[in-house]
């Protein structure tokens, strides 16, 4: 038996507004609509499909599980997606490996760090 990694779901009190931001983030689109649920397609960078649902509560607290992205030049990266609606938290540095935390326009957190591979 093999499990595989097909979408990520965030859940959203205003899952269009959040579409929104991902998918100027990501550089994709809306692949299905559902009206409550979401779904974007992979942008030019690959990556599971992120779904996006309708939750009735705000997020509280921090995230259990979050995403990860790489990035060639990441201050840049960062400053795109600040100019897009996310907010830098924090700046990580291990050694030589360096990371910034932000969250999307609903709290979310997300982290960019160097691009792999």
């Amino acid at each position: 038996m093999t499990l595989t990694l097909g979408m990520v779901t965030i859940d959203s009190t205003d899952p269009r507004l959040l579409a929104e931001f991902w998918t100027k983030a990501l550089g994709g689109e809306i692949d299905q609509d559902y009206g409550e649920f979401l779904i974007l397609a992979p942008g030019p960078g690959g990556g599971p499909a992120i779904g996006i649902q309708r939750v009735p509560e705000p997020r509280a607290g921090k995230n259990r599980v979050h995403l990860d992205f790489g990035a060639e030049d990441r201050r840049a990266e960062v400053t795109r997606l600040v100019g897009l609606g996310a907010t830098e938290l924090e700046e990580h540095t291990i050694a030589d490996f360096s990371w910034t935390v932000l969250a999307d326009p609903e709290g979310n957190v997300f982290c960019v760090g160097p691009a792999h591979g």
